[in-house]
């Protein structure tokens, strides 16, 4: 069975953005190890699942990297991944989806995450995007949550978890730290939700 999961960038007090949605913490962090991180794991799923945010985000600019004499060979070969992969988008407010090998859905049906789960193919991955992963952890359909925790504090800012009904124990499976102090931390569900 392909597995659904996660990756987001979270500050150290659990942010995943400041209180007007800035990223600018993740400044220099960025580096080649990260770059790495993101090719594996991108390497490993056909599929992307996607919060209207994070779509209009990548689609504004991922399908331009590989003609962009400014890209690195390491960013070319990355978009070149996310751009030939399957991408579902979870929106309400957006009328259509241009990116290629796209397709738009009103909500989020947890029947159909089973059966997108039963197809053949590699596992189906979601980045940022937390309203789709508070919506799929509520309905016990994340098989692991790969927590990129960065060594800034914002203070405040929009949580990685809000609005969980029920309390998710989890196991550490994995742990590793990149240069930047940036720690991957890889959890799966201790048991089968309800």
């Amino acid at each position: 069975m392909r597995k659904i999961i996660t990756t987001t960038w979270v500050t150290l007090d659990g942010y995943i953005a400041g209180p007007n949605g800035e990223m600018d913490w993740i400044g220099e962090i960025y580096d080649e190890a990260m770059g790495i991180y993101e090719t594996d794991l991108i390497s490993s799923a056909d599929t992307l699942l996607l919060g209207r945010v994070t779509y209009q985000s990548f689609a504004g600019s991922w399908p331009h990297v590989p003609d962009n004499p400014n890209a690195s060979e390491g960013e070319k070969v990355y978009a070149r991944l996310l751009n030939a992969m399957r991408k579902i988008v979870f929106s309400r407010t957006l009328e259509s989806v241009e990116w290629n090998n796209s397709t738009l859905l009103k909500e989020v049906v947890p029947e159909e995450i089973q059966q997108l789960k039963q197809e053949p193919g590699r596992d189906m991955v979601i980045y940022g995007s937390a309203s789709i992963v508070q919506t799929l952890t509520n309905h016990g359909l994340i098989d692991e949550y790969q927590v990129l925790v960065h060594p800034v504090i914002l203070g405040s800012g929009k949580p990685l978890f809000q609005d969980i009904k029920n309390q998710v124990k989890l196991k550490l499976v994995n742990t590793k730290t990149h240069p930047s102090g940036v720690a991957v931390l890889t959890y799966q569900p201790r048991e089968k939700q309800h």
